[in-house]
């Protein structure tokens, strides 16, 4: 059997924070739609565009930290390592708009961006679940809350989406008469999201290794996979 190539999660990490931002502004770029959680701060930037996209990610995702330790009635080193993921990965989102906003956006140019958006969205995602690093807030809370409150993953998950999207379609259509952020892409990205991820999975298993190269004990609530 062919050798793994051993690869630090915290490199892993940053990979994901590169990647997966790029991946959200292209498939911002590309105009069919976002995922349902990226919408949210992606509507905010729409409303109160004082206030760029990346730094509407990362108050919402500061919101999901607080969250989290209020419910748990705790402060870990995991939700501090989260908090700065989420605050970097914020910074990426306006890094990336700076070169995405110059692309063309003629309808073959924003399928491409698409395709490219959920194709590394998807990526990012495998590697965060498998860098052994404390994840994104968006990710984490649906992960930590089901755990803090004994319900299934599944159906957190499933209400926070929906709430997401609750959220967006409210505030679009109050403030700005039309949907913001939401359209077919969403509907695609929730039916694909999932088997391309494991696609990945299968593909990073048979050929890579993850590991700490820094040592930190780090305790969550739970060890459910995760996706934008």
């Amino acid at each position: 059997m062919k050798e793994k190539y051993k690869v630090p999660g915290e490199m892993l990490l940053a990979a994901v924070l590169v990647i997966n931002s790029m991946g959200v502004q292209l498939m911002t770029k590309s105009g069919f739609g976002i995922s349902a959680i990226s919408s949210v701060p992606y509507v905010f930037s729409h409303v109160f565009d004082f206030i760029s996209f990346g730094t509407w990610n990362y108050i919402f995702q500061s919101v999901l930290v607080f969250a989290l330790m209020v419910v748990s009635k705790r402060v870990s080193a995991g939700y501090l390592i989260s908090f700065a993921a989420g605050f970097v990965f914020g910074k990426f989102i306006d890094v990336h708009s700076a070169w995405v906003a110059l692309l063309p956006t003629s309808f073959a140019f924003r399928v491409l961006y698409f395709a490219i958006g959920i194709t590394s969205l998807s990526a990012g995602i495998c590697m965060a679940n498998r860098c052994l690093m404390p994840i994104i807030p968006t990710d984490m809370f649906p992960r930590d809350f089901s755990a803090i409150k004994g319900m299934k993953y599944q159906n957190v998950k499933t209400i926070f989406d929906l709430s997401c999207l609750t959220v967006t379609l409210v505030l679009s259509l109050v403030s700005e008469g039309t949907v913001i952020g939401i359209g077919v892409g969403t509907v695609i990205c929730s039916l694909i999201t999932g088997r391309m991820v494991a696609m990945w999975q299968s593909i990073f298993d048979r050929h890579f290794y993850p590991y700490r190269a820094v040592e930190v004990r780090i305790t969550t609530p739970g060890r459910v996979g995760t996706a934008y």
